[in-house]
């Protein structure tokens, strides 16, 4: 028997609050749950700053890929058992397929880092390339379990992650609109952020599943299941994804690094504050170890540490992010934009440096906004539903719920502020209260105003 045939002598489960049981057959999958690379994600959190708003939101990185990967076994039990290949090119489900899919699926977020979107953007990394590098390079431990399946399955497993694997059935249950990931994500943080709205029926839209030649369609008797998926995917980035203060403290996140990194390179940051597992990452010659160094954990420490830093600002923006001290935001539009350098120059009259205090967030350009919209240059994969006699249908052709809301995403402007200029305080210089007081006049009922 090959590795890659090895199965474990008895099925280990592993509990869930959103599956139940998460079920493992395979004794490659079970090895790679042990690798290091794949066990780091236990200290990367899901959702970021989320938590900071949401307070269950707790959850890591590591249970939502084995969520992942369990919805993935049970699209390839259902394929298996009710839609077989039956002729090669039939369009029907060839389970051969089955442990690349599992895998991908387990894996297709290892590469992500502590605060990754934030962090991500302040030092040019991206997880999915790294996701692939971790794959392939014979370095990791996820690496060699891969290897002994066949030398060529780390690339192939990877090529899933990328999206050039030949057969569109496997790609598509880690990667379309409606796929493995986005499925165990929904349901996992709206069950760790108590937000009801975020769930859905994932047993009705498993059983209408089914393969076909380019890919995966959905029953057409299912596709009330697949429009409550959609509107609970809708929900769930305006009041979660989208929410104002967890962007806020992304900002004061973003805005923390990137005073580390201005001090560094600057030769400015006393020698007991310099955080050495981030100076690959301030220099740009990291190299994977550097990345794997990191998780959420490695991140606060530095934020507690220099949150005693000689740096006025860099100690009071780690004070404002560990001790949750969000900055304000106000929502703006093209007829108010103009108004934001007045405001800036108010903010630094009382003693604010605006590079870090201040901030403009467009949520269209979040890394979270997917929202399901067909005629988008570049769209994930149209859902498509399948008639009894094979014909597809475009979801929203034939989804009058759908239509009404594809493209319609009602995301917004904000312009970020400290709160003291709203809210001064009782020991504020009161030679300052005309400033408080002109600050104030442009914001009326969380919205920017031109002041009468």
């Amino acid at each position: 028997m090959t590795y890659a045939q090895q199965r474990l002598p008895r099925e280990k489960v592993l509990r869930d609050p959103v599956h139940n049981y998460i079920y493992v057959q395979h004794q490659v999958i079970l090895d790679l749950i042990n690798t290091r690379e794949f066990q780091r994600l236990r200290r990367i959190k899901q959702l970021g700053t989320a938590s900071l708003i949401f307070h269950g939101a707790e959850h890591s990185r590591f249970g939502h890929s084995l969520g992942v990967y369990e919805i993935t076994r049970q699209i390839c039990d259902n394929f298996q058992r009710n839609y077989p290949m039956k002729t090669p090119g039939d369009g029907g489900w060839d389970d051969c397929e089955r442990l690349t899919a599992l895998c991908a699926a387990l894996l297709h977020d290892i590469g992500h880092g502590p605060y990754s979107h934030t962090f991500e953007h302040i030092f040019h990394t991206n997880h999915e390339a790294i996701t692939v590098e971790i794959l392939t390079s014979p370095e990791t431990e996820v690496n060699q379990v891969l290897r002994r399946v066949s030398p060529t399955f780390p690339e192939a497993v990877a090529s899933v992650i990328q999206k050039t694997y030949p057969n569109p059935q496997v790609v598509q249950m880690i990667s379309s609109q409606i796929d493995a990931d986005r499925m165990d994500y929904l349901l996992r943080d709206a069950y760790f952020t108590a937000t009801q709205y975020g769930t859905f029926d994932l047993t009705r839209i498993l059983r209408v599943m089914r393969p076909y030649q380019g890919g995966i369609a959905f029953a057409m008797n299912g596709m009330h299941a697949v429009e409550d998926y959609i509107v609970s995917r809708f929900q769930m980035y305006q009041q979660v994804y989208f929410h104002p203060v967890s962007r806020a403290m992304e900002v004061i996140l973003d805005h923390l690094l990137g005073r580390a990194n201005e001090l560094y390179q600057a030769d400015q940051t006393d020698e007991s504050f310099i955080p050495h597992l981030l100076l690959p990452f301030f220099n740009r010659q990291f190299d994977l170890q550097d990345y794997l160094n990191l998780d959420d954990g490695v991140l606060t420490t530095y934020f507690t540490h220099w949150r005693q830093s000689p740096d006025k600002i860099l100690a009071d923006l780690a004070h404002r992010f560990l001790d949750r001290k969000p900055l304000k935001s106000v929502e703006y539009d093209e007829a108010t934009q103009a108004l934001l350098p007045q405001l800036r120059q108010l903010i630094r009259s009382v003693g604010f440096n605006t590079d870090y205090y201040t901030a403009t967030d467009n949520s269209y350009d979040l890394p979270y906004d997917d929202a399901y919209d067909p005629r988008i240059t570049h769209p994930l994969t149209q859902i498509e539903l399948q008639e009894p006699d094979g014909t597809l249908l475009e979801l929203s052709t034939v989804s009058d719920l759908v239509n009404a809301i594809r493209g319609k995403f009602t995301g917004d402007q904000r312009f970020f502020f400290p709160k003291e200029l709203l809210n001064p305080g009782d020991d504020a210089p009161e030679i300052f209260q005309p400033i408080y007081d002109e600050f104030s006049s442009y914001i009326q009922n969380n919205q920017l105003i031109q002041p009468k």
